[in-house]
């Protein structure tokens, strides 16, 4: 007997749901200025419940070719790389409209 999803009522090999809270999700990239003069793309607004968040950061930091973290809820990577990472989160499956970069 097929597992069924309470959210949407379908069975969990068809379930939907977790791409659906992808897109409503809103993102926001911003650049921080930490000790030292050094600079940091913050992206705050992914739920580490809903995605792999520890996937996420180690593709991007590879991609990217530099440091990084994910802390609390944030993705923090060495450097500025806003308009590269909206892009990856774009072919991740998010809306582009969601997400902002300040």
């Amino acid at each position: 007997m097929a597992v069924i999803c309470k959210k949407c009522g379908l069975p969990d090999d068809l379930c939907a749901c977790g791409e659906l809270d992808k897109e409503d999700t809103r993102v926001v990239v911003r650049l921080e200025t930490r000790r030292f003069s050094k600079t940091t793309t913050m992206i705050e607004g992914i739920d580490p419940k809903l995605s792999d968040i520890q996937r996420i950061v180690k593709e991007l930091k590879s991609k990217f070719a530099c440091g990084g973290t994910a802390k609390e809820g944030f993705i923090m990577l060495q450097g500025d790389h806003r308009g590269e990472v909206k892009g990856y989160l774009v072919k991740l499956g998010f809306n582009e409209a969601a997400i902002e970069v300040q």
